[in-house]
């Protein structure tokens, strides 16, 4: 456990920005942690707490500390006849978690596979991806408070989870670090499969009773079909939520835009894929300098190398920009801007 000044954050995001930390210190455990928050130098300071630094775009220095979470450890807490209850550290890595629940047979997140980052950031914006979200198998986390340095836990219900979205990210942001997170997962799992293209690629490998190893196996080879991976090109996956629409605004852009895919959110409103939104737009494939929209995924912003996170963040609005002045619809980012 040590505090380190003027450290580099390029390594420890997935978009690659180069930018510095004032102060960066990493822990092991939650002593670790508390001992760490007790330093003077250190009561002040703004903190971030950093998992994978994969859904951040830094567009300047962190004038304060960051504070990295590397508690690991994977154990089966509780068992009953439907479920095994499974505890990960919050510093474990979020698809090594996957992989350890399909060696012992545990369904639930097998369609969350290949989703950067880790398992204690997972719960803050509520990952989700092929029609699952983690609220369908969250049971409950532990979290330290910064100020207090108290442990609490939290259910499902007083996580407020949402859309990408937790009491985490709004009336509690940046007051609590989760130390870990416990899972209800099935023992007898019924696969879900009819959610985007899992269903044909499945069939494309001439599977006709998918296993959630089966599931898994073609949600990974669909993203990396479709996104790149940070190691080759910076970026942070999806930078932008669905947005949801009134059935009402549909109907009307229907008439327009006669291809408009939607998903049904409840009898009032319907979920639109932004991807398909931004595409029509013209952005997919765009070039910018070093940094664009993908080629295969207009969700995905990318930076080539070398890329300002400023720049990045422009590209952003203008996007949700052109999409507003389109369509009348406004998106959101779901890539927390620093």
């Amino acid at each position: 456990m040590k505090l380190q000044s003027d450290f580099p954050l390029k390594p420890y995001n997935t978009f690659g920005i180069d930018v510095k930390a004032k102060l960066f210190a990493r822990f092991d455990s939650v002593q670790e942690l508390q001992e760490l928050l007790q330093m003077p130098e250190l009561k002040q300071e703004q903190k971030l707490i950093l998992g994978g630094g994969s859904n951040l775009l830094f567009t300047k220095d962190f004038d304060g500390v960051v504070l990295q979470n590397g508690i690991k450890g994977i154990e089966v807490v509780h068992e009953d006849e439907n479920y095994t209850y499974v505890k990960a550290g919050g510093g474990e890595v979020w698809h090594e978690f996957v992989l350890y629940t399909l060696e012992h047979n545990l369904g639930g997140v097998e369609n969350l596979s290949l989703i950067p980052g880790t398992v204690g950031a997972a719960p803050l914006q509520n990952i989700g991806a092929y029609g699952v979200e983690l609220k369908d198998v969250f049971y409950e986390l532990e979290a330290l408070h910064l100020e207090t340095g108290q442990m609490h836990t939290f259910s499902n219900e007083d996580c407020k989870f949402g859309y990408r979205e937790s009491v985490f990210k709004n009336e509690l942001k940046g007051q609590f670090i989760v130390t870990s997170v416990t899972f209800r997962l099935h023992k007898n799992h019924k696969v879900n499969t009819s959610y985007g293209a899992i269903k044909t690629t499945l069939e494309e490998m001439q599977v006709t009773q998918p296993t959630i190893q089966d599931v898994s196996a073609a949600v990974c080879y669909i993203r990396q079909s479709k996104l790149p991976d940070p190691k080759q090109i910076g970026n942070a996956g999806s930078f932008f939520k669905n947005p949801e629409i009134p059935i009402i605004l549909f109907d009307i852009l229907k008439e327009h835009y006669p291809d408009m895919p939607a998903y049904p959110v409840s009898e009032l409103t319907v979920k639109v894929p932004a991807g398909w939104l931004i595409e029509q737009c013209g952005w997919k494939g765009k070039v910018i300098e070093n940094y664009g929209v993908h080629k295969n995924q207009a969700l995905v912003l990318v930076n080539y190398g070398g890329a300002s996170g400023e720049k990045v963040r422009q590209l952003a609005y203008d996007i949700i920009h052109s999409v507003e002045e389109k369509f009348g619809i406004h998106l959101n980012p779901e890539v927390n801007i620093m």
